[in-house]
């Protein structure tokens, strides 16, 4: 098997100098931003912003027949395939698990920090520091644009700490992944349950992935949402774009504030229901709403918000110290996890696998409704993805018939109206 990086020589006479499985992603609007078709082919395709506000692939020149077989292989705008990834815990909507639970860091400030408990980056301040990996791949605010994202390598408990939290909005952590592949030492990859699924089938067909990635975590991911839903929010706070020196989506607490900091010292937020739920929810692109993976199935730890229910049964956002939902989905997971905790590092209490569903009810409708919607874009003719391993059948049993309907009815008439 060799890699499916490309070559830097001449393209030939087989150059592929428009790249069918691009153009069905862009026919579809099925894109996810995660940058892995740049990394296969840096040459000829790069990310850009588009409006408004999504990261794109854009091809500049042509493609080998390797690369375009490598994208069409992995990209999950196209395929997301699961089979072969087992666990003792097989459930329809919340995946693989070797332990279900509830947990937090046990550094205070760390959990303060993150979005939620912050047990992620508590694993991944003991994977360097015990040496496992040598640095870790992951999301942080970018420098020059406060609002924007841009991907780091941490080496450092410091630089975990300063990158821990939300970031809602565009990033393409795979981008670049040729870079991290040819950095001495092994690293571990902190992504959306897309990119680590990209990641994961790549890995197939690109043998360095799984020698130098001994760990992929992931999130369970609501949708990316638009950089201009991020501008309403600054425009509802009163700011600028240009006098922000910091911007944090959540943190600080959980949910924790979005929070505009500005470069005179003032501060400006706003609440996670305001942020999230009257403005982001509403700007998420056309793809996180046929995920068939938003838990990070995928990854060998998968981390959630673990929202405590109000008296309706609705997750609650009042202010409260972080809780992490945490699943480990695999054998080298679990090993982390298991160490993590004995050395004290984060500390875990067992859930029952119903209990999440309380905790995560838009994830579980999401799960449910996906067939149908899958259904809609078939009868209306637009490119959809192929789904695999993913259960999919089950988690329609267990929606309703009016659900079903709904989800599939909603979806013709918007992608009719040109609204999805």
């Amino acid at each position: 098997m060799t890699s499916a990086a490309p070559s830097t020589g001449e393209i030939g006479p087989r150059a592929i100098a428009s790249s069918p499985a691009l153009a069905r992603v862009e026919r579809g609007r099925l894109c996810t931003g995660c940058g892995l078709c740049a990394a296969i082919a840096p040459a000829a395709i790069t990310m850009a912003m588009t409006p408004p506000g999504y990261l794109r692939p854009r091809q500049s020149a042509p493609l080998t027949p390797p690369q375009e077989s490598a994208i069409a292989a992995s990209c999950p705008a196209l395929v997301i395939d699961e089979r072969g990834l087992t666990a003792p815990v097989d459930d329809a909507l919340w995946g693989r698990a070797h332990f279900i639970g509830t947990g937090h860091a046990t550094d205070a400030a760390l959990r303060h920090q993150a979005s939620s408990g912050g047990v992620i980056s508590a694993l991944l301040v003991h994977a360097l520091e015990t040496g496992l990996v040598a640095f870790v791949v992951q999301t942080g605010a970018d420098p020059l644009l406060p609002m924007a994202n841009v991907t780091t390598a941490s080496t450092t408990a410091a630089e975990v700490f300063a990158s821990a939290g939300s970031r809602y909005t565009a990033s393409a952590p795979l981008a670049d992944l040729e870079t991290w592949l040819t950095r001495p030492g092994r690293f571990a990859f902190v992504g959306k349950p897309c990119d680590v699924s990209a990641l994961r089938a790549h890995a197939r067909t690109d043998p360095r992935v799984d020698a130098k990635v001994p760990l992929m975590l992931a999130f369970f991911c609501a949708g990316i949402p638009s950089a201009a839903g991020t501008g309403r929010i600054l425009e509802r706070l009163g700011v600028v774009a240009k006098d922000v020196a910091t911007f944090r989506y959540r943190g600080d607490g959980w949910p924790g504030f979005a929070t505009a900091t500005l470069n005179d010292g003032s501060s400006h937020r706003m609440s996670y229901a305001d942020s999230w739920g009257d403005i982001l929810s509403k700007e998420v692109q056309f793809r996180c709403k046929i995920c068939p993976d938003a838990i990070g199935n995928a990854a060998d730890i998968a981390c959630a918000d673990a929202w405590i229910g109000d008296e309706r049964g609705y997750p609650s956002f009042a202010e409260q110290d972080g809780r992490s939902l945490v699943m480990a989905r695999s054998t080298a997971g679990l090993a982390l996890l298991d160490d993590a905790r004995n050395t004290g590092r984060v500390e875990t209490a067992p859930l029952a696998i119903d209990q999440i569903a309380l905790m995560q009810p838009a994830q579980a409708r999401r799960k449910k409704e996906i067939l149908a919607r899958l259904a809609a874009m078939a009868v209306t003719g637009r490119p959809r993805p192929h789904y695999h391993g993913l259960q999919l059948w089950q988690a329609a049993a267990r929606g309703t018939p009016r659900q079903h309907a709904r989800s599939f009815a909603g979806l013709v008439r918007r992608l009719l109206q040109g609204r999805a």
